[in-house]
């Protein structure tokens, strides 16, 4: 279908009138496109690199992140985000965060954003002590508290949304993973999990997503938990659909995180239902809009090995992985790990595209498109879609209406829209840009599409190797 777009940066409306008066129809170029093997830094996608810090009664145990780390994984693994893990054990037995942890909480965020990254983030107030299983008490905090300090932490999430991938659900058992716990289930046998338990889990949730902007979604660690929480049953039937998806409800706004991806028939109880596959039926459907991610945790042939492992990060739509756990289980997959590094998440390429060559300043230029994904995923976080006319002295661009959240994994998009061409005559050449509405500003937080040639690393953009004259 054929629109009319609205042009920024002094690029009018074309009226439909005006559309009208042309009695020809204009020159066009149709263009193909190369696609690429290369493994791309694109950001919310990929492997990441586990980091974690502490908070002592005494105060200790906070490692800040390195700012020359951080930018080395970008720069040298093309590894865009990190996992930052947030214990908080001198809290767990007090209701007010001292005000130096936050400050050190925002002083990740910046490094972080100077680095070009993106943070998964989980918050944990314990670790497993000596022996298994684990003994009690655990360590982490009664809900009240939990959700006082949610509160606490609610502006740094605000502020820095703009990094933040996505939230892990934490705070509840070790390591934040619901499960061995002192409040939330029975601490002697904790897949006893009573009714006010389960209010007390979505209080926490709820917390979290009050917490953070609404384009900010959270995971929990299981399918059951978003299943018993948010009141939906197992398999397609409960999972989300593409009317519902991107709303702004809790449902739309909750994912999943596998932690123990491949270690056994179910994941070590990351799935529950009987038979096993609704569980994961409806995280395939799920998982179309909201991110799956996590970690491998144990070899499991043959299960764990490639075939098996390959097939079921593509029907979950897996955004992300653990680059450094479990090593044993990624050392199987061998050269294949960079299938990995190329298909976590989504990967954009342009197939073809048709452009309208010569225009009037402000005259009608159309521009049809087919983007395909080559990922296992979409992205999940908004991102823009820009049109930009650019040579040696004007740069304009064109807000078009689309949203690469729908660009399906192994579907190709057709997008076509007219706009305005620039109101100041010249030669254009012209080019896509998916910047992240939050870092327009920063090149590095744009989408690169997997072509060769297309990529202009100082701006962002993707070059469509096609051209607009203009007057």
């Amino acid at each position: 279908m054929r629109r009319l777009v609205t042009a920024v940066a002094a690029i009018g409306l074309l009226l439909p009138t005006q559309a009208a008066m042309a009695h020809n129809d204009p020159p066009t170029t149709t263009r193909t496109y190369a696609s690429t093997d290369e493994v791309i830094a694109n950001p919310e996608r990929g492997f990441y690199h586990h980091t974690e810090t502490h908070y002592r009664a005494d105060g200790t145990g906070y490692v800040p992140l390195d700012l020359t780390t951080l930018r080395n994984f970008r720069t040298q693994e093309n590894i865009t985000q990190i996992l930052r893990l947030f214990y908080l054990e001198k809290f767990s037995k007090q209701d007010v965060i001292d005000q130096h942890y936050l400050d050190l909480v925002r002083a990740d965020f910046r490094t972080a954003r100077a680095a070009g990254v993106k943070m998964i983030v989980r918050f944990a107030y314990a670790l497993p002590g000596d022996g298994w299983p684990p003994p009690t008490p655990y360590g982490d905090a009664p809900v009240a508290r939990v959700v006082k300090q949610i509160q606490q932490l609610t502006p740094i999430l605000r502020e820095n949304s703009d990094v933040i991938a996505v939230v892990q659900a934490g705070f509840v058992g070790l390591w934040g993973e619901g499960y061995y716990t002192d409040y939330f289930s029975d601490p002697q046998d904790p897949s006893v999990v009573t009714d006010q338990n389960w209010a007390d889990r979505k209080a926490v949730v709820m917390a979290e997503l009050k917490a953070l902007p609404k384009d900010r979604m959270i995971q929990v660690r299981t399918p059951y938990m978003k299943q018993r929480m948010l009141g939906v049953p197992t398999g397609t039937a409960g999972a989300l659909t593409a009317a519902q998806a991107y709303d702004g409800s809790p449902l739309a706004r909750v994912g999943h995180h596998n932690d123990c991806f491949l270690a056994s028939p179910d994941d070590f109880g990351t799935y529950l239902s009987d038979p096993i596959e609704l569980d994961k039926d409806f995280v395939a459907q799920d998982t179309n809009y909201v991110p799956e991610g996590g970690e491998t945790c144990a070899v499991n042939s043959p299960r764990s090995d490639w075939e098996s492992a390959s097939a079921e990060m593509a029907r979950l739509h897996f955004s992300f992985l653990n680059i450094e756990y479990n090593q044993d289980v990624l050392d199987t997959w061998g050269d294949n790990l960079t299938t990995v590094k190329q298909k976590l998440g989504y990967r954009f390429a342009l197939a073809q595209s048709t452009v309208t060559t010569k225009a009037q300043p402000r005259g009608d230029v159309r521009v049809d498109l087919q983007v395909r994904n080559d990922g296992w995923a979409a992205p999940y976080n908004p991102h823009q879609v820009q049109l930009i006319f650019q040579n040696d002295k004007h740069t304009f661009k064109v807000n078009v209406p689309a949203d690469p959240r729908r660009w399906g994994a192994g579907t190709m998009t057709n997008l076509d829209w007219r706009v305005a061409a620039p109101p100041v005559p010249g030669k254009y050449r012209l080019f896509l840009n998916l910047p992240d509405p939050l870092l327009s500003t920063r090149p590095e937080y744009s989408i690169r599409l997997a072509n060769d040639g297309t990529w202009q690393p100082s701006t962002g953009y993707n070059d469509l190797g096609q051209t607009v004259t203009v007057g």
